[in-house]
C-alpha cells in the first residue's frame, strides 16, 4: 500500500512515519493552468499549496486518520502568537448532532458532512484561570485579559493558527473551507459549544479529502492591494479604474464558467450590492463582546 492510501484509510498496516506524501489524493489538486510564479524562485511546495488555495465544499466521506489530525494541530500550534499568550483555543466537532446544529446556524449542509470539523475561539478563559491560580482577582474591572486590545489580540491568533493548520492540510491533499457562517447565530453558537466568559467564536474550519475540483477564483490584481510606502490618496486613477474594470471582467467570466446557469455580478456590483444592504445579525457581533466578559467600549482619555 502507498504512502498516500496508508494516510488516508484505517487499514491496519502499519503507518508510515513520513507524512510528505498527498493524502488521500491520487492526483494533485493543480488547476489546469496553476497560478503563475517567478521561474526564479524554483520548485517550491510551500509557495505552490499558498498559490493554489482554494475552498473546497464537497468532501469524500473517508475517515482522517488520527496521525494527520495530529500534524494538522501540531502546525495550527506553530503560527505565532502575539506576546506569548496563546490566546486561542479549537473546538474539535465530532458529535453528528453538533456538526447538524452548525450546518444549520450556517445555512450549508456541506458543514455537516465534513469528516473533519473545528471552531477556532479567541481564549482569554485559560490566561484568567492561570492568572487566577497567581492571586489575580479575575473579577476585577481592570483585568487586562478583558480588554479590547486582548479581544483583537486573541482574534488575531485564533486566525493565524486557522490559516496555519488549512495550508498544513492542504499540503497533505486535503481540501479545506473556512466557515464564516458559523457566527450567523451567535447566541446558539455560544450555548451550543458552551463557551464561557473570556471566550468568543471567531471562524470555523471544515476539511476533507476533497470530492471536487473547483477552478481558481480570481485574486485582484496585486497593483490594486500592495502600495509603496503609503495608503493611496484616492482611488481615482485611470490606471486604477482600467485595472478595476479588467479584475470585473475577470470575475464576471469565472463565475459564468462556473454556473452558467447562475448568473453573478461582477465584482464592483457585488461590492456595491453589499455596500447598500441593510444590516444583518453579523452586523451585530460586538454586542455579543460584553456578554462574553470582554470590555470593547471605548474609554475617556
Amino acid at each position: 500500500m502507498s504512502a498516500t492510501n496508508d494516510f488516508i484509510s484505517s487499514s491496519s498496516e502499519e503507518v508510515p512515519t513520513s507524512v510528505s506524501s498527498k493524502v488521500g489524493v491520487s492526483e494533485p489538486l493543480q488547476e489546469e493552468q496553476p497560478e503563475e510564479r517567478s521561474h526564479a524562485v524554483g520548485n517550491n511546495d510551500t509557495i505552490d499549496t499558498l498559490l493554489n488555495r482554494r475552498s473546497i465544499r464537497r468532501f469524500e466521506p473517508t475517515p482522517i486518520p488520527k496521525e494527520t489530525t495530529d500534524l494538522i494541530e501540531r502546525a495550527a500550534q506553530r503560527a505565532a502568537s502575539s506576546q506569548f499568550l496563546n490566546a486561542w483555543s479549537a473546538v474539535r466537532i465530532t458529535d453528528p448532532t453538533i456538526k447538524a446544529e452548525l450546518a444549520a446556524i450556517g445555512n450549508q449542509t456541506y458543514i455537516a458532512e465534513a469528516p473533519l470539523l473545528y471552531v477556532f475561539i479567541l481564549d482569554q478563559r485559560r490566561n484568567a484561570a492561570i492568572a487566577a491560580k497567581q492571586g489575580i482577582d479575575i473579577t476585577s474591572e481592570d483585568l487586562s485579559l478583558r480588554a479590547s486590545y486582548r479581544f483583537i489580540q486573541a482574534q488575531n491568533d485564533a486566525v493565524l493558527a486557522l490559516h496555519a493548520m488549512e495550508t498544513a492540510a492542504e499540503s497533505l491533499g486535503l481540501g479545506c473551507v473556512i466557515l464564516g457562517s458559523v457566527l450567523n447565530d451567535l447566541d446558539r453558537l455560544i450555548t451550543l459549544l458552551h463557551l464561557p466568559q473570556f471566550t468568543f467564536p471567531v471562524l470555523g474550519l471544515a476539511l476533507g479529502k476533497p470530492a471536487q475540483k473547483p477552478s481558481l477564483k480570481p485574486r485582484m490584481p496585486r497593483s490594486m492591494q500592495f502600495f509603496d510606502n503609503q495608503y493611496p490618496s484616492d482611488f481615482n486613477d485611470p490606471g486604477f479604474d482600467q485595472s478595476l474594470k479588467d479584475f470585473d471582467s475577470t470575475v464576471h467570466q469565472y463565475y459564468d464558467l462556473r454556473q452558467a446557469d447562475r448568473p453573478v455580478d461582477a465584482f464592483s456590483a457585488q461590492i456595491k450590492r453589499i455596500a447598500s444592504t441593510q444590516p444583518s445579525k453579523l452586523n451585530d457581533i460586538m454586542t455579543f463582546a460584553p456578554k462574553q466578559g470582554f470590555d470593547v467600549t471605548p474609554r475617556e482619555q
